[in-house]
């Protein structure tokens, strides 16, 4: 409450609106190009009615699918390469080189340039 030229107290505007959220009818632009966007805004929905678990197993799953995936793609550029030279190229491809290299020095051998 804040004091009136009289005396009197007056409320001060809440700068939240009813809705509870900080900044209400802020549009965001479309994070997809191929969804619409009531689709993405369900999408958006879902998401934040997940639990923290649910949305931990999302993302691991996720990170699960994309490694299978780079794995999938070295194995496919080089076929004759070793199991080992398999696992050195996706880390360079995951951790970048310099890491690779810091935790892997044999990474150096499949690192171009």
């Amino acid at each position: 409450m804040a004091a009136s030229p009289r005396g009197a107290a007056t409320a001060i505007p809440s700068a939240r609106p009813a809705s509870g959220a900080i900044i209400d009818d802020v549009t965001q632009p479309s994070r997809n190009l191929d969804t619409s966007p009531e689709i993405e805004r369900r999408q958006v929905e879902s998401w934040r009615q997940m639990s923290a678990a649910q949305k931990a197993a999302t993302v691991t799953g996720l990170t699960r699918a994309a490694y299978a995936m780079t794995a999938a793609g070295v194995r496919q550029r080089y076929p004759d390469a070793s199991p080992r030279e398999h696992f050195l190229r996706v880390a360079v491809i995951a951790l970048g080189p310099d890491l690779a290299r810091l935790a892997y020095p044999d990474a150096a051998a499949v690192i171009s340039g």
